[in-house]
């Protein structure tokens, strides 16, 4: 049980907005968020943030989605983690991929530039951060800067929602844990 209760009638108020459009783009109400709100600042800043790093660009969406997997598992973050998989899912990435992803260095499913940036994400994401400039180097085989700070946007992000929401306890969706549950099933089968 999350150690903050989420805020109830989500969409009444100023905030209402908000969590109709996090809804919508989630397919469901993050309880993360709901506990945010109770901080509304809070919420609708980091809302920015998720938008500005989940806007379209010069990473797919299915990749910035395995990035925080990778990013919430090697912090130990089960919210974030079921989430990002949800999230890599959702956004065509196929269950076998997914199953496969702590794998990624020698999967033959994964392309050298998904595993320089899973690398990076795996590094970065471990106290303290293993990154080293042999792993920039080998990303701008593949990358521009401008995609590298993509990447290192969603690895920052999710730095944050780590660290909330395996501090508050938040607890998984339905949804998102479903999935993330019948994910890990296959991935011992």
């Amino acid at each position: 049980m999350s150690r903050i209760e989420p805020i109830n009638n989500p969409k009444e108020g100023d905030l209402g907005p908000l969590f109709t459009q996090a809804e919508a783009w989630m397919g469901f109400l993050p309880n993360d968020g709901l506990v945010m709100a109770h901080k509304p600042d809070v919420l609708t800043s980091f809302f920015g943030l998720a938008k500005a790093v989940y806007a379209e660009g010069k990473i797919d969406a299915g990749l910035k989605r395995m990035i925080g997997h990778i990013s919430s598992k090697a912090s130990g973050c089960e919210y974030c983690s079921a989430h990002s998989a949800y999230g890599a899912n959702e956004q065509g990435v196929e269950k076998e991929k997914l199953a496969q992803l702590w794998e990624y260095q020698t999967s033959p499913l994964f392309s050298e530039a998904e595993k320089a940036v899973l690398n990076l994400a795996l590094k970065a994401s471990m106290l303290p951060n293993m990154s080293s400039d042999n792993d920039f180097e080998i990303l701008k085989k593949y990358y521009d800067n401008e995609a590298i700070i993509e990447i290192v946007s969603v690895i920052a992000m999710f730095g944050f929602l780590n660290r909330w929401n395996s501090t508050l306890n938040t607890q998984i969706e339905h949804a998102p844990n479903s999935f993330y549950t019948t994910l890990k099933n296959k991935k011992d089968e």
